[in-house]
């Protein structure tokens, strides 16, 4: 008889009761947390969009990078630091899960509906996002390397002891009825305040970067922000834990919160151009998600477009705050993750409903803010945003401080290498190859001529690229004369005296 086939029929590997967990909980959940992961490439295509081409894929790359060191510090002792349900400082958690020891089907701290093992999953793929948009800090001065040391140690420090102040059991701002339903403080807050404290540490980008700055690419920011919106409906939807009534007015709030918000940042900032913005409409969106994290479980949909509306103009000229606080916040993380966190955890304090959080079937004994006469949610509320900033500031800049002292882990390129771009200093390849007229000649062909007479006609010399010095870098060589006919000719306009080239 085969080993199998002795353990057939008896008790050697006792089954464990599963019969507690909703199947179709669990399954949502799952497919959730898939659609928070599908978040990441979001990221990283709405920064790179955002950035200037010549450092457009080192974004990409760090973006994608820490998600894979988020995912072994989540694992290593990330989940327990955040979530063991045995540690009572209220603070931080212990050592009780290191390695997922223990997490397996037990309930899990978020509902008794579905196991532990999958709300670690969830969990993690929340703390990813959050590096994620932590690390959009460094754009285009920040080397990598120095970046992914700073995620494990920042996932440790700061967003672990974040985590477990609001979500766990023993947390201080969880026993004192902190309102935060998805994350305003942990993500949020945790992610927007410190990329505004990493920003600080690695100091303002040349002065000559900055003259005439536009994102090199608009499309990527438009699909960025689309692919993060389908994944915040996961993000928001599945933080009820459950497939039920809560679940879908979480996503209905942070439909009406994004579309609110986009709305408004452009008409903002049409009043100013008379141009209707993409990247603004896209920027308002994004805002109005935020605040809709700690807030779309809590408020009732009319409650959402008056958040979006606020949201949308208070996070349009936070912007301007940078200036203010002369940090250069490149990619506005305070003005768009820390405010828009705010504006949605004070929302809880005034229109947080207990018919709301009810309908999950689990909380039912959970108040609300002002709306349900307690007036002392507010006061909670703004003082949990208070310790919560304070914290990821302070915590953000001593690590970044601490990592850049370290030799071989400064963190700031040099500015040779910021007027290169990271993209060839740090990663060796390019998002996008540079446009060029024809890689060799006997590629050219002229209009009205086959190419065999053509061939008769081209110059023995090297490759000429219509790009700039990029191309030259990745193909080993110079910069040669261009055929004539692409050589201009000056023209001078006698009445006018305008020269023009004609070519």
């Amino acid at each position: 008889m085969t080993l199998s086939g002795s353990l057939i029929g008896t008790n050697a590997f006792p089954t464990r009761d599963t019969s507690q967990f909703d199947h179709g909980d669990v399954s949502f959940i799952i497919v959730a947390g898939a659609m928070v992961a599908f978040m990441i490439p979001g990221l990283a295509f709405l920064y790179s969009g955002l950035a200037r081409r010549k450092s457009a894929l080192s974004l990409i790359w760090a973006v994608t990078a820490s998600n894979a060191v988020c995912i072994f510090q989540w694992y290593f002792w990330g989940y327990s630091l955040a979530f063991s349900p045995t540690a009572t400082n209220g603070f931080i958690g212990n050592l009780a899960n290191f390695g997922l020891i223990n997490v397996l089907d037990d309930p899990s701290p978020g509902s008794p509906l579905i196991p532990a093992l999958l709300y670690s999953f969830y969990q993690m793929e929340f703390a990813c996002v959050t590096v994620g948009i932590l690390v959009g800090g460094i754009a285009e001065r920040g080397r990598v390397l120095p970046a992914m040391v700073l995620t494990f140690l920042w996932m440790t420090l700061v967003y672990c002891p974040l985590a477990c102040w609001a979500w766990n059991i023993n947390g201080w701002g969880f026993k004192w009825g902190v309102l935060d339903y998805a994350g305003g403080g942990p993500v949020e807050i945790g992610s927007g305040v410190g990329g505004l404290a990493y920003a600080w540490v690695l100091g303002r980008r040349q002065e000559k970067e900055l003259l005439n700055f536009r994102p090199h690419n608009v499309s990527m920011v438009n699909l960025g922000t689309f692919i993060l919106w389908f994944g915040w409906l996961g993000f928001n939807g599945g933080s009820a834990f459950g497939a039920n009534l809560r679940a879908v007015v979480a996503i209905w709030n942070s439909m009406l919160a994004a579309a609110s918000g986009g709305i408004i940042w452009c008409l903002l900032d049409y009043r100013l151009e008379r141009k209707y913005s993409m990247v603004g409409f896209c920027s308002g969106t994004i805002a109005g998600l935020v605040a809709a994290t700690p807030a779309s479980g809590f408020i009732q949909p009319w409650a959402a477009v008056i958040m979006g509306i606020i949201t949308g103009a208070v996070c349009n000229y936070a912007t301007k705050l940078k200036f203010f606080f002369k940090v250069d916040d490149a990619l506005d993380l305070f003005a768009e993750h820390a405010m828009g966190g705010v504006i949605g955890l004070l929302a809880n304090g005034l229109f947080a409903s207990h018919n709301v959080i009810a309908l999950d079937g689990v909380n039912t004994n959970v108040k609300g803010g002002w709306v349900d006469h307690n007036y002392k949610q507010l006061y909670i509320q703004f003082a949990y945003v208070c310790a919560t900033c304070t914290y990821a500031f302070v915590a953000t800049a001593a690590i970044a401080k601490a990592i850049d002292l370290i030799p071989g882990l400064h963190l700031r390129t040099t500015p040779e290498g910021e007027s290169l771009g990271l993209d060839e200093v740090e990663i060796g390849e390019f998002a996008h190859d540079y446009i060029e007229v024809r890689r060799d000649y006997t590629d050219w062909t002229a209009v009205g001529k086959p190419v065999s007479e053509q061939a008769s006609e081209v110059p023995t010399t090297d490759t000429y690229t219509h790009g700039d010095r990029q191309d030259q870098e990745v193909h080993g060589k110079g910069r040669e004369s261009p055929p004539l006919d692409l050589i201009p000719e000056k023209s001078v306009d006698q009445e006018t005296s305008e020269v023009t080239e004609v070519y």
